[in-house]
């Protein structure tokens, strides 16, 4: 009996020293890449330690092999790998060697996740807080109040909800003027801009896009996506600039709007026209939307981007948020579809691109202590989504990999910050 016991707990330990860690493929073998992510934010929330394989079978992660970490894998249905160490220090000798472009980021802490949109439900839906409940990671929702209240500086991460910064509504005044939601919207706004101490809203959004510009220069990280991107530098550049025509604020446009833009106020765009017109569906010459829908149509077929491929161990931050299954996104539109590479400023980094339409379709730069990630188009899952249409349901699309990279700029601010190499 004695021996029994004793064979029982040699071969506990061993099992414990040879199947010490779980592996998390990213790479097609992964049953659920969206959900994987999820587990990922909730390792970090319990402490325990996680490395990011950045270019390893897709961007796979590490964990310590303790019991709940197996369990809530099976429960989440995501693959995993039982590893021992000696495979894990292999695994790591492997990616620093400086021939491979890999490299491993330790995780430290679950960034505190914000998303800036309206308290009401929209009648379109936003892919960042459809996939992080579908990821199950934690968000709260601020607004304009909270952003007057000084309340971002609660949190590490912020993501632009579908929004117009330059306070015109969407320019779906042509389309929707007489719809219910429309009406409520600017009544809603206009409500909150008189109880802020603005006399229009679009002085309230600007109030709110330099709050946020406040945040990416302390060290915050900001997410946007579709007109969230391009709106929000517009309403930067035109400050002290009324843009907006009578339809939206009761008083007419500066005619001279173009000439007094102020394009180093922004983080991503310059020498853009924008466009004036009340009832034309685009904010400027930023966004591709109508020139492609001209010149190329609408072929889901061959719309696609690709991702650039950066090095691991010297470009880490732009690796992380490119890390994916595939290097190419089938392509997804939106009010804002793409970026005109023409009016993106040199020093904003482009992480995806559309070659067929010389257009950008995700990029990043650097401002202050923080970063900014523009995302372009509405849902990368649907490919024209319009207004009034049903959500995603995300169930059929576990491994999409255009809802990957919104996933990607969620973890990257958890990573250890590396010392400049020179």
């Amino acid at each position: 009996m004695k021996k029994k016991i004793l064979t029982l707990l040699f071969l506990a330990l061993f099992a414990r020293a040879f199947a010490s860690y779980i592996l998390i493929p990213m790479d097609d073998t992964q049953k659920n890449h969206l959900k994987a992510y999820g587990l990922a934010y909730w390792a970090l929330k319990g402490d325990l330690e996680i490395h990011w394989l950045l270019n390893y079978r897709g961007g796979s992660f590490i964990i310590p092999n303790v019991k709940a970490v197996p369990a809530e894998c099976v429960i989440r249905g995501i693959s995993y790998e039982t590893i021992s160490d000696a495979q894990k220090n292999s695994i790591f000798s492997d990616i620093a060697n400086p021939e491979v472009n890999q490299d491993a980021i330790k995780l430290e802490k679950a960034p505190r996740i914000a998303v800036y949109s309206p308290k009401g439900k929209q009648p379109w839906d936003d892919a960042v807080t459809l996939v992080l409940k579908y990821a199950e990671i934690p968000y709260d929702v601020v607004y304009d109040e909270e952003l007057f209240l000084d309340k971002l500086k609660d949190y590490d991460w912020l993501h632009l909800h579908h929004e117009d910064f330059t306070g015109q509504y969407g320019k779906f005044y042509q389309g929707f003027r007489n719809a219910a939601w429309y009406k409520a919207e600017m009544q809603e706004n206009e409500s909150m801009a008189k109880k802020l101490g603005f006399n229009k809203v679009s002085l309230m959004k600007l109030h709110s896009a330099k709050k946020i510009k406040e945040f990416v220069f302390n060290g915050g990280f900001l997410f946007a996506m579709c007109s969230a991107t391009d709106s929000y530098d517009i309403a930067l550049a035109a400050e002290g600039i009324d843009i907006c025509a009578r339809e939206y604020d009761y008083d007419p446009a500066d005619p001279g709007a173009n000439g007094k833009l102020d394009f180093s106020k922004e983080f991503a765009f310059e020498k853009y026209k924008l466009k004036m017109d009340p009832m034309e569906y685009e904010y400027s010459t930023i966004d591709t939307y109508h020139t492609r829908r001209m010149q190329y149509g609408m072929n889901q077929k061959t719309d696609v981007f690709s991702l650039f491929d950066f090095s691991a161990k010297w470009d880490p931050v732009p690796t992380m948020l490119c890390q994916n299954h595939t290097n190419t996104i089938d392509g997804f539109w939106g009010q804002t579809v793409a970026f005109n590479k023409e009016y993106i400023k040199k020093n904003v980094l482009i992480l995806g691109e559309a070659k067929a339409f010389n257009e950008a379709r995700y990029i990043h730069g650097d401002f202050g202590k923080g970063t900014w990630t523009y995302y372009a188009g509405h849902d990368p899952e649907d490919y024209e989504h319009r207004v009034e249409e049903p959500p995603t349901d995300l169930t059929l699309h576990p491994n999409s990999p255009g809802y990957r990279l919104i996933l990607n700029n969620i973890l990257f601010p958890a990573a250890k910050k590396k010392k400049q190499k020179t």
